[in-house]
């Protein structure tokens, strides 16, 4: 089925409207993405550009399109919904609530509370909660990010992404690194078992019994894992393996992406390159791990594999992850990139536009 692209037209007035919206800290979060996408729209982006761009449904832009184009930009304000308490808070103090929340905290606390924030403007807590809500804002949440500094970034992701995207004819691309220290560990007494109502317990001590590192190989076409167990993980480690890849995939060029680790970029790891032509590393950017695809085979491996097990040694460790790596690589599931880098390029260099001007 067709579906009509609706033609969104900005006048210079709902133009400055709309960017006074996104300006405004006050404004709810919802309210700003449709601000957002209306201007983007008018600007000629692509809905599903719009849509991954926002991380929003292509049909939520297409709502949101059509709510602008019969309303105005009164249409892409919030309604009242039905059943919902009306605190009638007023403009100025809804204002001093927002401007208070992105404020640092009293002296003595790590962050706002609804309650600090409702003792301070003699609101209620419930009052204060619909607010946060409403304006996208979770002062007692907080997440941990990570930017590179690379200032090849750009180069190296177009080069990854690259070869996700446009794989070269005749040639095998590999995602490989090096999973470090898996414990083998014991608790010192044995798990309460699952039973209606309760979940499985376990408790909180344990022992030791040595750790272990385990390389791996994904074949970002078919999903397959080539993988090697080693005590340690040093270069030679890192040849050793890289030998075993080689041996794997005969005859085929080979297009190996990989992380900036120390091991990966040796003189003996250089002369044994320049000794196999057919192999061909391609690095990630510093401090960007996410873009190697292994890393999202690892935490699935951690997830279904390692989490609440118990191992009496490293070779009962060794013996469990080889029963989950035979399994995987017999019905082997490949990982689908659909970010672009120049997508990937633009949220960087946001991310470090903001972090240029934050406050300290």
């Amino acid at each position: 089925m067709a579906h009509t692209t609706l033609r969104v037209r900005v006048s210079r007035k709902q133009q400055t409207q709309l960017k006074a919206l996104i300006a405004r800290p006050s404004a709810p979060a919802g309210v700003v993405r449709r601000a957002r996408v209306v201007l983007l729209s008018a600007g000629g982006v692509s809905g599903i550009d719009i849509a991954r761009q926002l991380d929003l449904s292509p049909e939520s832009v297409s709502r949101i399109r059509r709510r602008f184009v019969e309303a105005g930009v009164d249409g892409l304000l919030d309604q009242p919904k039905a059943g919902r308490r009306d605190h009638a808070v007023p403009a100025d103090t809804v204002e001093q609530i927002i401007q208070l929340a992105l404020s640092p905290p009293p002296a003595g606390r790590s962050r706002w509370t609804t309650r600090l924030l409702a003792a301070a403007v003699g609101r209620t807590s419930g009052c204060i909660s619909d607010l946060l809500r409403a304006h996208g804002l979770k002062p007692h949440l907080v997440r941990t990010y990570k930017v590179s500094r690379d200032p090849a970034f750009a180069a190296k992701v177009t080069d990854v992404v690259g070869l996700y995207l446009h794989p070269p004819e005749h040639a095998i691309v590999l995602s490989v690194d090096e999973k470090t220290s898996i414990q083998a560990l014991e608790r010192t007494q044995p798990p309460l078992p699952l039973r209606t109502g309760r979940a499985v317990r376990h408790t909180h001590d344990y022992r030791r019994h040595g750790v272990l590192d385990l390389y791996a190989a994904l074949a970002v076409a078919t999903g397959r894992v080539t993988h090697q167990f080693s005590p340690t993980h040093t270069a030679a480690d890192f040849l050793r393996f890289m030998k075993k890849v080689v041996r794997a995939y005969p005859e085929r060029d080979l297009h190996v992406v990989l992380d900036n680790s120390s091991t990966h970029d040796t003189a003996e790891v250089r002369a044994w390159l320049a000794a196999h032509p057919r192999v061909h590393f391609h690095y990630t950017p510093t401090s960007a791990s996410w873009l190697n695809q292994i890393e999202g085979f690892f935490g699935i491996l951690t997830k279904q594999s390692l989490s609440v097990m118990d191992f009496p040694s490293k070779r009962a460790l060794m013996d469990h992850l080889r029963a989950y790596l035979r399994a995987w690589n017999q019905n082997p599931t490949p990982f689908e990139w659909t970010k672009p880098a120049r997508a990937i390029i633009n949220s960087h260099k946001r991310m470090l536009d903001r972090i240029s001007t934050a406050v300290h």
